[in-house]
Parts: structure tokens; C-alpha cells; sequence
């Protein structure tokens, strides 16, 4: 059993110390392959405004991706069917059972998630073995701000620890497993991993 970082630091932003494990989704595309992994810098062969166009795409999609979250976490009656258009690969197998586990206790969310910064690292296109996990992939470094999240049990108590502090960093990988069809809207969120930064400003 693989131990998402990123998936237990917004878990304990969010709760007390959550810590949702990951299993093998046997329907997941393979990890991101060494060549996919976004470097430090652009990739030098890549057309800018290809690049542009990706990175557009994926700064949308991170977005919804934070939305769809909050919407699960704050109604049981959701289909958690709708993290497939959001996520994929360790993120999606790690997501789901972080919710399903939540909506076991009786636990909810109130209030929404808020992006206070966003950050596109790096692009990397190179979409020559997918098989292996060799995709387009960008690196995105987002600050979450739950500043106006609690999470309330069955009785309406919150479970929030008087110490979680209001935001926090995370950089993700988006990656598009369907490039070749779908350039635009292939993206998923495939891993995330918590970052020690400098806390960034809450949402005004």
C-alpha cells in the first residue's frame, strides 16, 4: 500500500489527521514515466504556444478539480463517478477513498476549498509511450486556502483541530493520458505532493 504525501497534508488541512492510504486501481494508467515528469524548465522543443495552450488548459482544470472536491465532501448524495473527469492514476484511487471514508463516518464539508495561488512550473508534451507512462504531463504548484472550511460529524460538531493552519502549498501533475485525441481535454490530475513554502495569503 502506497502512502499519498500531498493526499494526508490537505486531508489534515482539512480534518484533524486524516490519513487515506492508496491501493492499486487496476484500471489506472500506469504512473508518469521518468521522460513525462515536468523538468524545472520548458521543454525547449516544445512550441511556445503549444505550450501555452496546454498550460491554459491544465490551469482550468486544476481548478475544477478543487470544485469537484468540495462538492463531494460537502453532499454523500454526490456520484463520486465525477472524479474521473478530474483526476486519474494514484490522485483518483487516492480521492475516492479518502471521500468514501469521510461519508462512512458521517462526515461532511461546509464551505468551499479556495485556490489562493496557482503556479504552472513547467510543460513537458512528450507523448511518445503512453504505455509506459511517457505522456504530457505539467507540473502546477497550487495554495489551497480552507480559511472558510470546516468539517462537521453526524452531530454537526466540528472535527477541524484548533491548529490547522489556513493554507497550504501542494504541487500536482497534470497529465493527459488521451493526448492523441483529446489535446484539450485530456487533462487529469494524476499525483500531488505537499511543499514547504512560506504560507501564501488567504483569498480576500
Amino acid at each position: 500500500m502506497a502512502t499519498l504525501r500531498r493526499t494526508r497534508v490537505l486531508a489534515t488541512a482539512l480534518l484533524l489527521a486524516v490519513l487515506p492510504g492508496c491501493s492499486e486501481d487496476k484500471e489506472s494508467p500506469p504512473p508518469i514515466g521518468p521522460s513525462s515528469t515536468p523538468t524545472s524548465a520548458h521543454t525547449s522543443t516544445v512550441h511556445p504556444t503549444e505550450a501555452e495552450h496546454a498550460s491554459r488548459a491544465v490551469d482550468a482544470k486544476i481548478r475544477e478539480f478543487y470544485a469537484v472536491l468540495s462538492r463531494l465532501r460537502q453532499d454523500t448524495r454526490q456520484d463520486l463517478g465525477r472524479l474521473e473527469s478530474v483526476a486519474i492514476s494514484t490522485e483518483l484511487t487516492a480521492q475516492r477513498q479518502f471521500v468514501r471514508q469521510e461519508h462512512r463516518k458521517g462526515r461532511r464539508q461546509v464551505g468551499e476549498t479556495k485556490i489562493a495561488n496557482l503556479a504552472i512550473q513547467s510543460v513537458n508534451l512528450d507523448s511518445s509511450d503512453p504505455k509506459s507512462g511517457k505522456v504530457p504531463a505539467v507540473l502546477v504548484d497550487v495554495c489551497w486556502d480552507v480559511s472558510d472550511v470546516d468539517v462537521v460529524d453526524k452531530e454537526g460538531n466540528s472535527v477541524v483541530s484548533p491548529d490547522r493552519p489556513d493554507t497550504g502549498w501542494t504541487r500536482h501533475i497534470v497529465a493527459n493520458f488521451n493526448w492523441s485525441e483529446d489535446p484539450e481535454g485530456g487533462w487529469r490530475v494524476a499525483s500531488g505532493e505537499d511543499l514547504k513554502k512560506m504560507p501564501c495569503s488567504p483569498v480576500s
